[in-house]
């Protein structure tokens, strides 16, 4: 495990969110429960994003605590300790002793957290805290009703990238922009959809990064479940093959979509379609601009896939009607019944607001 930015930027990082929380507080951050798959199989370990975004740790068993006091801060990182008889099994560990020169004042072990944590809770006026995350902090705190939430704080932050983060998500990007394109290469009619899936995460994989969530590979039929999974049927001469897939770098995500026809090319009204969409996804990006409400996007796609089902004769009615005002809620939502867009970065559906159905809408 090695940090992907510099210790300065971390640093930065926990600086700034001091400057949001208030003073004689303590914030405990903790990382993912490791999650059972079968019996004593573990599917793979990923660390919570908060985590990785204020220190970089990506091992199990960790917890980050920063404690402000008037205007001073200080964190404390506590990990997993070194055990020879389990790192046989395991793998090497990077321990207290190798945690002092990650980005943080202090490193303890997880053996001593709650002995460590009581005093310290003990002697300031509010805890800031992540729920449902670990187990055990949920136990511990359930002494302590009174917690507050730091990620409105976090997010905040999260939502405007470093251009150390923009070059990640660049590099994730670019690796699923070539896997998507072997893919289309290599398909062809009687493949199973599995086997599609194979030459994109093969791909990621080669390119040393992860998937950032489980892959959609459609045929048919399947391409219009708008989160399918199952990936387990044959495709057939005439289908149109739907991939939804990312993969990340250090936790940064990338996520792309695209169809294309197994036999190599549209039928016509595949094209037609295709034509809609593709339209409507240059006026999305054409409106996503400095400035611009996060709604603009949806509002210059939704014109365009409206007005497209009225010229192929599937909507009868007015545009106005169609889109269904300003509520964008009219008759073309049969057909287009998602939002437009999302963030992306240490999670594929990103903090900040701006999915449909999200009570903000952050400005652009």
């Amino acid at each position: 495990m090695t940090l992907p930015f510099p210790i300065d930027e971390y640093r930065q990082r926990q600086s700034r969110f001091s400057e949001k929380i208030k003073s004689d507080s303590i914030v405990i951050i903790p990382t993912n429960d490791p999650s059972i798959r079968s019996n004593d199989v573990h599917f793979p370990f990923r660390a919570n994003s908060y985590m990785l975004y204020l220190c970089g740790w990506e091992e199990a068993g960790a917890f980050l605590v920063i404690s402000k006091h008037s205007d001073n801060w200080e964190s404390t990182l506590f990990v997993t300790p070194r055990d020879t008889k389990k790192e046989i099994w395991e793998g090497i560990r990077i321990g207290v002793e190798g945690a002092v020169d990650w980005p943080v004042d202090y490193a303890e072990s997880i053996e001593d957290l709650e002995k460590i944590l009581a005093p310290k809770i003990d002697n300031c006026s509010r805890v800031y805290s992540i729920a449902g995350v670990s187990k055990r902090l949920d136990k511990f705190l359930s002494d302590y009703p009174n917690t507050t939430d730091p990620r409105p704080a976090l997010d905040s932050m999260r939502r405007i990238k470093s251009s150390n983060e923009i070059d990640h998500m660049s590099i994730a990007a670019d690796i699923a922009s070539k896997a998507h394109t072997i893919a289309m290469k290599k398909s062809k009619p009687g493949m199973g959809e599995w086997q599609i899936q194979s030459f994109i995460e093969g791909m990621f994989t080669e390119a040393g990064s992860e998937t950032s969530f489980q892959s959609i590979v459609g045929s048919g039929d399947n391409a219009t479940v708008l989160h399918y999974n199952s990936n387990n049927s044959i495709t057939k001469e005439g289908d149109l093959i739907l991939v939804d897939a990312g993969c990340e770098i250090h936790g940064y995500a990338s996520d792309i979509t695209r169809t294309w026809p197994i036999s190599g090319k549209f039928s016509e009204a595949q094209k037609e379609i295709y034509e809609i969409v593709l339209t409507a996804e240059l006026e999305g990006i054409r409106a996503c601009i400095a400035g611009s409400n996060w709604s603009s996007m949806h509002q210059a796609t939704s014109k365009v896939i409206a007005q497209g089902l009225i010229d192929l004769g599937i909507l009868n009615c007015p545009l106005d009607e169609a889109l269904g005002g300003e509520e964008l809620d009219g008759p073309f939502r049969n057909y287009f019944m998602h939002g437009t867009g999302h963030f992306l970065g240490l999670d594929v559906h990103d903090v900040g607001g701006g999915r449909q159905g999200d009570d903000q809408e952050p400005p652009i």
